[in-house]
């Protein structure tokens, strides 16, 4: 049965499909399918997204558990879309009724014009502050305890949660970690900050921040061949111009850091051939680089984020169970050079 502990001292999630890509019973076809595969190559949990386009994340984590044995829904957390409380419900009432662990990632931003047509002005580094107190909040209410908050952004007095969550149940938390406000609110919430990675050549043999605890966001074509790989990214990924120029305009409306570094190192790769790929996010097909080359080139990759203290990672949407098989034979053979 799986355990999600495939890859000893390593965390690796996948990426649960966005309800814009299908309808009705095909996108819960799509749910299901992705969430065993998931678990059946060792994934540790599944990131569930969430925005002004998509349906509600909660009812989809729900899917997932209801298909799956121990994969983990990391579920997208926006303030703007639910009081604390509510958040706080939502994870407690999973876990009385399915004995199942959730994760969160929490979302300080999000499309610029998501949040303008729900009226959440708040700047960049502020939306950070308000993460942490929502977060603080959440997690004493799971707690047990009777919680009164007199914050910035929230207050309450005196609030209990029913159903109580098992506190073996207490969910990991995540949150952005390409900004500065973002890696002061991790620090916070003690969560993991996750951050789209530069090329690993980039970093240190050592931990950039020896205590933090770091995931990145990436995702993986390999194959035996490299030839054999770059065959398929060029199919999935082709260069598109009218994509290109999506990107540009995104890039116009966005306040995000990750977007904007991303966007200088797809520049400065242009012309150049290597594991480390932004065709993908250039051409506005997916939101992180891509890793593509064989096994061991893409293991290699990989090992040096992990000894830069980046242990846990979260892939992109799989398009189908082969490329699961693909990315689980590079963490395997991560993973063996971490216990050899």
């Amino acid at each position: 049965m799986p355990d999600g502990s495939r890859y000893p001292c390593l965390e690796v999630f996948s990426t649960c499909p966005q309800s814009v890509e299908a309808e009705g019973a095909a996108y819960l076809q799509k749910v299901r399918d992705v969430a065993r595969w998931s678990e059946q190559y060792g994934c540790k949990g599944i990131l569930v997204y969430a925005d002004n386009r998509l349906v509600d994340p909660w009812l989809v984590a729900q899917l997932i558990i209801q298909q799956t044995v121990t994969l983990c829904p990391l579920v997208a957390v926006q303030p703007v879309y639910m009081h604390p409380y509510a958040a706080a419900t939502m994870v407690s009432s999973l876990g009385h009724l399915y004995g199942r662990r959730v994760a969160l990632n929490m979302i300080a931003g999000g499309f610029k014009n998501d949040l303008t047509a729900l009226n959440d002005t708040t700047p960049h580094d502020r939306r950070y502050d308000r993460l942490v107190e929502y977060t603080v909040i959440m997690r004493r209410l799971l707690e047990g305890a009777a919680v009164t908050f007199d914050g910035e952004f929230y207050k309450i007095t005196n609030l209990k949660l029913l159903p109580k969550l098992s506190l073996d149940l207490m969910p990991d938390v995540f949150v952005s970690g390409s900004s500065e406000a973002g890696r002061a609110a991790a620090r916070a919430m003690n969560a993991t900050a996750v951050h789209y990675p530069r090329p690993s050549k980039e970093y240190a043999e050592a931990a950039e921040e020896p205590s933090a605890d770091s995931g990145i966001r990436v995702g993986i074509i390999a194959r035996d061949c490299e030839e054999e790989a770059w065959e398929v990214a060029a199919l999935r990924f082709p260069v598109d111009r009218k994509g290109q120029i999506t990107r540009e305009l995104a890039m116009k409306v966005s306040d995000s850091l990750w977007h904007k570094q991303l966007s200088e190192l797809t520049e400065a790769a242009q012309g150049q051939r290597s594991v480390y790929w932004m065709v993908p996010f250039d051409s506005y097909k997916t939101n992180c680089p891509y890793l593509v080359g064989n096994y061991r080139q893409v293991a290699d990759e990989v090992g040096r984020y992990v000894r830069a203290g980046h242990r846990k990672f979260i892939l992109d949407i799989p398009p189908s169970e082969e490329e699961l098989h693909h990315s689980a034979t590079v963490f395997q053979e991560v993973a063996k050079g971490l216990v050899s």
